[in-house]
């Protein structure tokens, strides 16, 4: 009896101990399976400034094409009733002030595409990407020709044009 006294204790001493060794152990986990941690290179300053002017041409000359729409018809549809029937002088004027406004504003667009490509030109990080902005002045200068020869509506296919060929540029820029 006198060992059984000594032994009990012993005996609950050690069940403690294993009670909380089992606490303290690592249990299995799933080992799930890392991606490896892509490095993000940056492109160059001068690579980034070109992408946000790229943007924000391509977002005027699409702003200018959904807002001369309406305007280009109004225009020619005026310029056909003019030829058919008599109307007032400041009906005349007014549509031939909003003929030297649409004019000035393809201008304005195009001194802003010209810029662009001519950045595009003579950066040499950035005449990798020259092909694809090619030719957008000349998109606009087309657009401002059949605009002074009184085709307001077709002066839009140009700058559709010169939007498609931003649009893929922005898509080779990286960001």
């Amino acid at each position: 009896m006198k060992q059984l006294k000594h032994i009990i204790p012993a005996l609950l001493l050690l069940s403690l101990f294993t009670v909380t060794t089992d606490a303290q152990t690592k249990k299995n986990r799933k080992s799930s399976t890392k991606k490896p941690a892509t490095i993000k290179t940056i492109p160059p300053l001068d690579v980034r400034t070109a992408r946000e002017k790229v943007s924000i041409q391509l977002s005027n000359v699409e702003k200018f094409v959904d807002v001369l729409g309406p305007i280009a018809q109004g225009i020619e549809s005026l310029d056909q009733s003019a030829k058919t029937r008599r109307l007032t002088t400041a009906t005349l004027d007014q549509n031939e002030a909003n003929k030297q406004k649409v004019i000035t504003a393809i201008r304005n667009l195009k001194v802003g595409l010209t810029d662009l490509e001519t950045e595009f030109r003579t950066k040499t990080s950035l005449q990798k990407y020259l092909p694809k902005v090619q030719g957008i002045t000349d998109l606009a200068a087309q657009s401002e020709d059949l605009a002074i020869a009184g085709k307001f509506v077709e002066s839009k296919e140009p700058l559709r044009d010169a939007a498609q060929k931003l649009t893929d540029t922005l898509a080779v820029i990286p960001r």
